[in-house]
């Protein structure tokens, strides 16, 4: 317990106390305490209950904590809310779809209320989840849509299903040649199935109608609210131009009551990438640095695909239904020299860079990268990190440690929530080796590693009270049997990945990430001390309120 009151020399009136609780800090030493006391949006005291009720006046706002836990708001390193949110609002919703035939009856019923030839949408099936166990095929989805064009993408959001008049719509036939970087399914016969993989979803994807800028914004407070509900009060987000414009729209108008630092995705060519330089140059001249709660973090590349699609690049075969996928390792994106030159691009103009890296062979072309273009022009604090990380080498942990230590750089972005989410759609592609390094939490601590934790929503649930469980627990959907175990960390570990270590990733280690003096009063409080329950109940922590800047976002209703 802390002694005394931190902060209390000056015994300034607070504008809020949390009283009669337990706060987790989350300082270097984990330190605890009873209460806090906030003034202009600021920590200004954290101590025991007597020491900060002496900075109580008669404005002063008391929050009786009655017992329950503060810890630092939340942080989401890696997710795509801005798109999510207007998905969520406006199409067909499939992560609780249990059976292909459920997916089936929603899609009808959407066909039903549209108009002949108008797009329909929706995100989230995950065939380890349903009871088929397999593929939903453009065959499932005719029978109900012979007049509208149907896609429904995959929960990782690197395949998708069309049916036939989307397919029609995009050119895509049976005599279609494979994209590079992208895979178009066929069956036995030679016939396209419907499934589309990573660069194959472009022609399809040019011809969806996109999200309007209100559909956008409504979508992006809509997230909020659902994030604060959950103690989130600062994202990692992945966008584009116009989602930048949506969120810029909300900061300027005093609307959003949420932490964004954003990616620009930088396409698969220099001559993309110095055109989304010039995009974030214009929306936000110096990278890094908050107008509001709203800053460019940097570039988001992707190296290669999705484990689950099997398309991320890997040094041995993937398996396939639990044996040998033939030679299929996955592939790149796109060309790996271009990417390097790309990074180097970015590097040279003081831009971070986020890197979706899956396969082990991935994930050492990005360290590599990152490490050769830093040794060519040494930068200290651009923290470019690896999204995702699941399956490093020996090769890479060792390139990580050395990154993080030599440049403030080479950080992992991992979702721990994936190990529960995903869980049964790992173990047929994996194969027992792979599932037993699978998000290796333990290695990187045991090599000094620090990480930044997130959900990647909405590919999986963005609560991270799941992600902490996650962490230590690595229990899958349905209690089906655990792997890695090797590789769990405890509790407090977790929580410091999404707040103390995640503090950094955003560039805001400085305002937020743990409850001390001086630090901004986001605080998310908990009906119960994660420290002190059992790990199997982490998954169940109801959030009761949150707070940004010292301000009330949500309170629970009783």
């Amino acid at each position: 317990m802390a002694c005394g009151v931190a902060g209390a020399q000056t015994r300034p009136v607070a504008d809020m106390v949390l009283v009669h609780g337990t706060v987790l800090t989350v300082d270097a030493k984990d330190s605890t305490a009873q209460a806090l006391a906030v003034r202009g949006g600021r920590i200004v005291a954290v101590g025991t209950d007597a020491a900060v009720m002496r900075l109580v006046g008669s404005h002063t706002q008391i929050v009786d904590l009655k017992g329950r836990t503060a810890t630092p708001g939340l942080i989401d390193t890696h997710g795509h809310y801005g798109e999510a949110g207007s998905d969520d609002l406006f199409h067909v919703t499939l992560p609780d779809a249990t059976s292909i035939a459920e997916i089936v009856r929603r899609v009808k019923a959407r066909v039903d209320k549209a108009k002949p030839g108008e797009w329909i949408v929706g995100f989230g099936w995950d065939e380890g989840k349903l009871a088929e166990k397999r593929y939903l095929y453009a065959s499932d989805l005719d029978a109900v849509s012979p007049n509208n064009p149907v896609v429904m993408t995959n929960s990782t959001g690197h395949y998708l299903t069309a049916n036939s008049v989307a397919l029609r719509l995009a050119k895509i036939a049976d005599d279609t040649p494979d994209p590079a970087g992208g895979t178009i399914d066929r069956d036995a016969s030679g016939h396209v199935t419907g499934i589309l993989k990573e660069n194959a979803l472009r022609p399809i994807s040019a011809l969806i109608p996109p999200a309007t800028p209100a559909q956008m914004r409504d979508g992006i407070l809509m997230e909020a609210a659902n994030l604060h509900s959950e103690g989130v009060t600062a994202v990692k987000d992945t966008a584009s131009e116009h989602v930048w414009e949506a969120y810029r729209d909300l900061n300027r108008e005093g609307r959003l009551d949420l932490r964004v630092c954003m990616l620009w995705r930088a396409g698969q060519s220099m001559v993309t990438a110095n055109a989304v330089l010039a995009q974030m140059r214009a929306a936000s001249p110096v990278e890094r640095v908050y107008d509001g709660r709203l800053a460019t973090c940097g570039a988001k590349i992707f190296m290669d695909g999705s484990s689950i699609a099997r398309t991320a690049w890997s040094y041995d075969p993937w398996d396939k239904d639990g044996v040998a996928d033939g030679t299929n390792t996955g592939y790149p994106g796109f060309d790996p020299e271009v990417y390097r030159s790309m990074v180097r691009m970015f590097h040279q103009a003081g831009v971070s860079v986020g890197t979706h890296a899956i396969g082990d062979k991935a994930i050492d072309w990005v360290v590599d990268t990152y490490a050769q273009v830093l040794k060519e022009k040494p930068t200290i604090g651009l923290r470019d990190s690896i999204i995702h990380a699941y399956l490093p080498t020996p090769h890479a942990t060792e390139t990580m440690a050395m990154l993080e230590a030599k440049y403030d750089a080479g950080y992992p972005e991992v979702q721990p929530v994936f190990l529960y989410w995903l869980g049964k759609s790992m173990p047929p592609n994996f194969g027992p080796e792979r599932l037993a390094r699978t998000m290796p939490l333990k290695t990187y601590l045991d090599h000094g590693i620090r990480w930044g934790a997130g959900s990647d929503y909405a590919v999986a649930p963005l609560a991270p009270r799941l992600g902490i469980w996650a962490s230590v627990e690595r229990e899958v959907m349905g209690g089906a049997h655990s792997f890695g175990t090797a590789e769990a960390v405890d509790v407090h570990t977790a929580l410091r990945s999404y707040t103390a270590w995640a503090a950094p990733l955003i560039f805001l280690e400085r305002e937020v990430g743990t409850l001390e003096v001086g630090k901004r009063a986001d605080i998310a409080v908990w009906d119960k001390n994660p420290y002190a329950i059992p790990a199997s109940e982490l998954k169940n922590l109801r959030c009761e309120m949150t707070f940004v800047d010292g301000k009330v976002v949500f309170t629970r209703a009783k």
